[in-house]
């Protein structure tokens, strides 16, 4: 999809993978035939496979540029990890997301803001690369935020993600911790959206009346805009991010807000409108 314009801020989409994940029953705990059968006419093929009922869910970053700066929100899943949390994502070799980045205009020495919703696999990957068997930041110019709940108990975990996405760019002096509600700069700031997990945030971006949200992992699915109350296994506390994913439905439903998604189909960008006590995703058209 090309940029989009919000004002004076242009957003460029950076995608990683786009390929048939996990089926819904997979991923949904509360999924079922039956709940899905009157909204398969909308939901497939874009958002489910007609046959397994398998999630379509691309991995992507979002880069935005202000004109004061130059930032990545998420950094998607990287190459060379020693995760095997999910087949094909551990130990990728391709840096196809670096040469899209570069696509966009952008080289990896241009960012000065690196921007994580979270630091689950998908959210944090390119954080960094190896290079002569070290894992060192991707962006050796920009400082990386994160949302202090989110890194300490990251850190608590102590997980292989942590240590090779996180903890390389804590020790290079390049991490800064913020509060969920921090502010960049005017028109761009961290919106607390706690539950997928303990310091997830959404980035809001604004500017000359135009006004956008990236939800992270808030929301995998638009099969949840008909069931906001399906919360993926995934999730730290279900019951928390059920209701924060209403709250932010009910907040944004017939406005203006642009909504970005992390993982909706492509062009995962649109508008969230409301259906009866439930919802439903306007993709923005090209």
């Amino acid at each position: 999809m090309p940029s989009i314009q919000l004002g004076e801020i242009r957003v460029d989409r950076i995608v990683e993978l786009d390929a048939p994940f996990l089926t819904a029953f997979e991923m949904f705990p509360d999924a079922s035939r039956e709940a899905l059968a009157p909204h398969l006419d909308w939901l497939v093929p874009g958002a489910l496979s007609a046959d397994e009922l398998r999630l379509n869910l691309p991995v992507q970053s979002y880069l935005v540029r202000t004109g004061r700066h130059t930032l990545l929100i998420d950094t998607c899943v990287g190459c060379r990890k020693s995760h095997k949390i999910f087949p094909g994502w551990g130990e990728r070799t391709d840096e196809q997301w670096l040469a899209n980045l570069r696509a966009a205009g952008v080289a990896p020495e241009a960012i000065d803001t690196v921007m994580c919703t979270h630091l689950h696999v998908d959210h944090c990957g390119w954080n960094t690369r190896q290079v002569d068997g070290r894992w060192v930041p991707t962006f050796p110019n920009a400082k990386y935020l994160f949302a202090k709940p989110e890194y300490e108990a990251a850190a608590e975990r102590n997980g292989i993600v942590f240590r090779e996405n996180v903890l390389p760019v804590m020790e290079a002096g390049q991490a800064v911790l913020v509060e969920l509600d921090h502010q960049i700069e005017d028109g761009l700031w961290f919106e607390p959206t706690v539950g997928h997990t303990p310091g997830h945030v959404a980035v809001a971006l604004a500017s000359n009346g135009a006004r956008a949200v990236m939800s992270g992992d808030l929301m995998h699915s638009p099969l949840q805009l008909a069931f906001p109350e399906w919360s993926p296994r995934a999730d730290w506390d279900p019951a928390m991010a059920a209701r924060t994913r209403r709250s932010f439905l009910e907040k944004h439903a017939d406005t203006d807000t642009v909504v970005m998604t992390a993982h909706f189909p492509q062009p995962s960008i649109g508008h969230v409108v409301t259906a009866g006590n439930a919802f439903r995703f306007r993709t923005l058209a090209p």
